[in-house]
């Protein structure tokens, strides 16, 4: 077997060619930002197409599979880190998830301004927003965060999402009454993680590393850090807050490897050996189909009715980075199958293969 693809003796038949051919459809994304426009949506208006946080080079095709918690599976350069993209989402939802099991969000209907003051959760509209608002992407928050105005991704248009925009990304769609409109917004994400912030009082990286990754077995070799004006004062300390994403640049940074570690606990209940990292009750929420998006849960998708992953079975959920990175959370195969950089075109049929090949 060559260097980049390493299977455990006993791997299920068909792995090695569902590998295989994930690495024939290597994302075709530069493996140099400085190339690729990165962070950057296609239509993003002036002056808002531009980076402002860093962004760095991209490793192979890679990827880690786990079954029954035992690795089957890995290639390319799965110890890499490379930026995740929108997986930061989910990332920002376990965060959450702390706080909740913490009792620092007791109830998700509550406003989020009953508890944090002076972000930009004041007036009749945005006093409106609660925590499941921001959870689930139907806060409608209006505002900006960092210089960015949330008009910028009002019609946004995202492959999963069966609703066609009704105008041009960036224009001055009417807000809604908050809870009850569906639109993904990279702004508001970042509004929430601001919020998140003040709520712990602590840089969010800081609450990752203690309450998720480490539990996990995670290494410490990951980097989460925010765009170059993002940074606030938080009890007596200049701290930056940190993106749901790289729109836009910075980010997450993290290998496959600890990908799979953290989506491991996912599946397995929040619980690792004998430790509960998240409750039980939390992922249940974080999967539960928003009413107003049932492929959406609280920054997962979902499978409902098979519409995000036609060839995958429709209790599975991921996390999904542009790029493509993909977790996806296999519970009945009980399995997790990370992969990193590979063509958003192909990749039903690179994760169907993968699960046609547990199923052996």
């Amino acid at each position: 077997m060559d260097a980049e693809l390493q299977l455990a003796a006993g791997a299920p038949a068909g792995l090695e060619a569902a590998i295989r051919f994930a690495i024939a459809h290597e994302s075709p994304w530069s493996r140099d930002p400085a190339t690729g426009n990165w962070g950057v949506h296609e239509d993003d208006p002036p002056p808002w197409n531009r980076l402002l946080g860093p962004v760095s080079p991209r490793g192979p095709c890679s990827g880690v599979v786990l079954r029954h918690g035992i690795q089957l599976a890995a290639w390319g350069e799965p110890g890499r880190e490379d930026l995740t993209f929108s997986v930061a989402k989910t990332y920002l939802a376990l965060i959450a998830g702390v706080a909740h099991d913490r009792g620092l969000i007791p109830d998700l209907d509550e406003p989020v301004v009953a508890r944090v003051r002076n972000i930009g959760f004041e007036g009749d509209h945005n006093a409106a927003v609660t925590w499941r608002h921001l959870l689930q992407q139907t806060s409608e928050w209006e505002g900006q965060c960092f210089g960015v105005p949330e008009q910028v991704d009002r019609y946004r248009v995202v492959s999963f999402d069966p609703t066609p925009a009704q105008g041009r990304k960036g224009e001055a769609r009417p807000l809604r009454r908050p809870g009850s409109y569906w639109e993904y917004n990279d702004v508001r994400i970042n509004q929430f993680s601001l919020a998140l912030l003040h709520l712990f009082g602590r840089p969010l990286p800081e609450v990752f590393a203690e309450a998720i990754a480490a539990p996990c077995g995670a290494s410490e070799d990951w980097r989460w850090v925010g765009y170059d004006n993002a940074w606030v004062e938080v009890g007596d300390r200049l701290v930056q807050s940190v993106p749901g994403g790289t729109h836009w640049g910075g980010g997450m940074s993290i290998d496959a490897q600890d990908q799979a570690l953290i989506a491991q606990m996912l599946l397995s209940g929040g619980r690792v050996g004998g430790r509960q990292v998240l409750s039980r009750k939390w992922i249940e929420q974080m999967i539960t189909p928003c009413a107003l998006a049932p492929f959406y849960g609280f920054l997962v998708w979902l499978n409902t009715g098979k519409r995000v992953f036609p060839g995958l079975p429709e209790n599975s959920w991921f996390a999904v980075g542009a790029g493509s990175s993909i977790s996806w959370i296999d519970p009945q195969h009980d399995a997790v199958v990370v992969v990193r950089w590979i063509d958003a075109a192909a990749a039903n049929d690179v994760l169907a293969n993968f699960g046609t090949a547990l199923q052996g």
